[in-house]
């Protein structure tokens, strides 16, 4: 798709120890996914980490799908 996504498909699927072929933008992280809180807030910091976006907590529990967190990390690159 693009460069955002594919970094993000990476850290999603290091994250949750799941394979990087199963996470598509409609993916739901708690669904999907098997994400539970703990992981949720993991990905959240290792987003803002690696690329270098601050995710308000109460944005962060909006995401339910990886299409949630994108749009918010692609438009606040895009600042």
């Amino acid at each position: 798709m693009d460069e955002l996504f594919d970094k993000m498909k990476a850290l999603i699927a290091d994250k949750l120890e799941i394979d990087a072929d199963k996470i598509t933008l409609d993916s739901s992280f708690r669904q999907d996914l098997g994400a539970d809180s703990l992981d949720t807030y993991e990905l959240v910091y290792a987003i803002e980490e690696e690329l270098g976006v601050s995710v308000p907590d109460d944005k962060a529990n909006e995401f339910e799908t990886v299409r949630d967190a994108y749009d918010f990390i692609k438009a606040a690159k895009s600042k």
